[in-house]
């Protein structure tokens, strides 16, 4: 296995650079793992699909505003994005320009009232960084995009999922941007049991894999909690002989660290603290039935999970007929439902 067999070419256009409006009118492709067929929808079709039985996990993480901008000492200006928060007021943040900053130094955040202290260096322009009064950075910090949304003007809450609320994450979990409440009502009513769970999306969404064994990358860690009736839902579910849908590789990889760490998946337990699993082809998947997720970027460890779930081969049909059928890519792209 190797990083550079999850490439593929991309048209630059087909990056999306803005949402879908309604939420629920970006485009589906159904891929059915049994066959390998695949079909064209709206996303607002996507209860033609779930089963009245079905439990759909949700990942309620709320994007806060964590880039910040500084000012130094000496005038100069520069960009600090919060990546973790590993305490209260401590944070692994990415700062750039990361050369000219030194441990000890603090930075005044624009604004004014909050100051960042830069306490250590690590790898690749992170540092670790104490905020001596962190309730600031919700007025003084911005809603972080990613870095290939270039003009985006819009309202940064299209970035949040409807049902977001447990703020931590420094990106949203896209997959679940395509849903309403109007479209969580009818899949509700059709008798779909939606479950929350919580991950914080942390700094591999920003990290390319540079080694070519994709087993040599090291993935960071992220905050996660399965709260106890969430648990309860899934255990029911796989002793019911439900199917388990995920919306998003984050809930993916949530449900799946659980099952891992409770050793049998009808006794999950619940689960908090830092879920580090790396999921590649060859993972047994113990709770996920289906999963709903966006396009991702290539050689990223987000493609190598969806790979792992529906099989390397079919994934990259997949990805070639949505590139020849003009479907957009990345966070305010079009979705796929994996059956």
């Amino acid at each position: 296995m190797k990083t550079s067999d999850f490439d593929y070419a991309l048209p630059p256009e087909l990056i999306a650079q803005t949402p879908a409006e309604p939420r629920d009118q970006s485009r589906l492709l159904v891929l059915r793992r049994s066959d390998g067929s695949m079909e064209h929808r709206r996303f607002s079709e996507v209860a033609d699909f779930l089963r009245a039985s079905d439990v759909l996990v949700l990942n309620d993480t709320r994007v806060i505003p964590a880039r910040l901008r500084g000012r130094r000492g000496s005038g100069g200006r520069l960009e600090i994005l919060l990546l973790r928060r590993l305490e209260p007021g401590l944070w692994e943040a990415l700062v750039r320009p990361s050369k000219r900053i030194a441990v000890g130094e603090r930075v005044e955040v624009e604004g004014g009232g909050a100051f960042v202290e830069v306490l250590e260096r690590k790898d690749e322009g992170v540092r670790l960084v104490r905020i001596a009064d962190e309730a600031l950075v919700d007025s003084l910090g911005q809603v972080p995009l990613p870095p290939y949304i270039r003009d985006y003007r819009g309202d940064r809450e299209r970035y949040q999922t409807v049902y977001s609320r447990e703020k931590g994450s420094v990106a949203a979990p896209t997959a679940g941007l395509h849903f309403t409440p109007e479209l969580l009502g009818r899949l509700r009513d059709k008798g779909v049991e939606p479950v929350f769970v919580t991950l914080h999306v942390g700094l591999d969404t920003f990290r390319p894999i540079r080694e070519e064994d994709p087993r040599q990358h090291r993935i960071h860690h992220e905050f996660g909690v399965l709260s106890p009736e969430a648990a309860a839902a899934l255990a029911r579910a796989r002793v019911d002989g439900r199917r388990i849908v995920c919306v998003g590789t984050t809930a993916v990889r949530l449900v799946e660290q659980a099952a891992v760490k409770s050793g049998r998946p009808e006794e999950v337990q619940p689960f908090q603290g830092w879920v580090d699993l790396y999921i590649l082809p060859g993972h047994r998947f113990r709770l996920v039935d289906a999963m709903i997720t966006n396009f991702h970027l290539p050689r990223s460890t987000l493609l190598m999970l969806v790979s792992a779930f529906a099989g390397q081969d079919l994934v990259q049909q997949a990805y070639a007929e949505a590139v020849r059928e003009r479907y957009r890519f990345y966070s305010f792209g079009d979705a796929m439902l994996v059956l």
